[in-house]
């Protein structure tokens, strides 16, 4: 096996790093609760988690001062110590970020996610120190507790690119879910009451069907987020809330009312044909 990999299993099934995760995780959860907040670090307004966003800002901003140090001369110092501190000033922004997606985590994507944020927070600290050496006049000093950050950030980075594409973390899971595009037939109109909800299967895909008066609405049951059931959520006031996360949303088109979910969830038509519900996708320009 690759050594890191090797590394990151290690990780995911350390149990021991639990404990400490799962009260880190509570009081972000808290922190993170009221809507505006919630919304704001998912990147629910901006329809794409906003974390790996913010992470281009430090990363990119010391790499190129790691770079300048390296190779540059003389000339590229105010340069480089402009570009340390842009990447202090962004690595806030980004952890919080961050630390609202990982507070949804669970079992060993939570366990790397705190080795992650452990690294980064790691690489603040000595780029931070490179900050305050340089402008001491320790040069040499502060380059060298530069390039130490920099190792670290690159671990840091490894690992946050395996809970993304190893582990799937806030990856829409509605992806690929595709509805039939033709009315197909899914529930008998009798067995659903007015207030009801009933999760039924509509080609490749499952779909949660809500009755309200004379109306029908239907959603993809998996919820965007993390695939939460919403069939188990609650409905209130027009929307559904998923039971895991929080994530709620609008039953008659999908849109999100409140995060961490920043994918709209996927709408299906419905209609009443012979006795017979009946739902087909809703096109994007609907």
């Amino acid at each position: 096996m690759n050594p890191l990999h090797a590394l990151v299993d290690a990780i995911e099934h350390f149990d021991r790093l639990d404990g400490v995760a799962s009260a880190i995780s509570k009081a972000a959860g808290k922190a993170v609760q009221p809507r505006f907040i919630r919304n704001t670090l998912s990147g629910t307004s901006l329809g794409h988690p906003l974390h790996p966003v913010l992470t281009d800002f430090p990363i990119g901003a010391w790499t190129m001062a790691t770079v300048l140090d390296t190779v540059g001369g003389p000339a590229s110092e105010p340069a480089a110590d402009i570009l340390v501190a842009v990447g202090i000033a962004t690595a806030v922004p980004t952890a919080a970020a961050g630390l609202n997606d990982w507070s949804d985590t669970q079992g060993k994507s939570r366990r790397v996610g705190l080795v992650h944020a452990v690294a980064n927070g790691s690489a603040l600290c000595l780029f931070s120190s490179s900050a305050v050496a340089r402008a001491s006049g320790s040069r040499t000093i502060g380059k060298a507790l530069g390039l130490a950050g920099f190792g670290v950030l690159m671990f840091g980075g490894f690992l946050g690119g395996h809970l993304s594409y190893g582990n799937a973390v806030n990856v829409n899971k509605t992806a690929g879910r595709t509805g039939p595009k033709e009315w197909t037939p899914v529930l008998a109109e009798s067995e659903l009451a007015d207030g009801d909800r009933r999760k039924v299967d509509a080609g490749n895909v499952s779909v949660l069907l809500h009755r309200s008066g004379s109306g029908i609405l239907a959603l993809d049951s998996v919820c965007s987020h993390m695939g939460g059931p919403l069939e188990e959520g609650t409905i209130a006031d027009g929307c559904v809330t998923c039971p895991w996360h929080g994530s709620t949303f609008r039953l008659g088109d999908g849109h999100i009312v409140r995060g961490p979910a920043t994918t709209p969830q996927p709408s299906y038509e419905a209609r009443v044909n012979d006795g017979q519900i009946e739902v087909r996708r809703r096109t994007p320009w609907e």
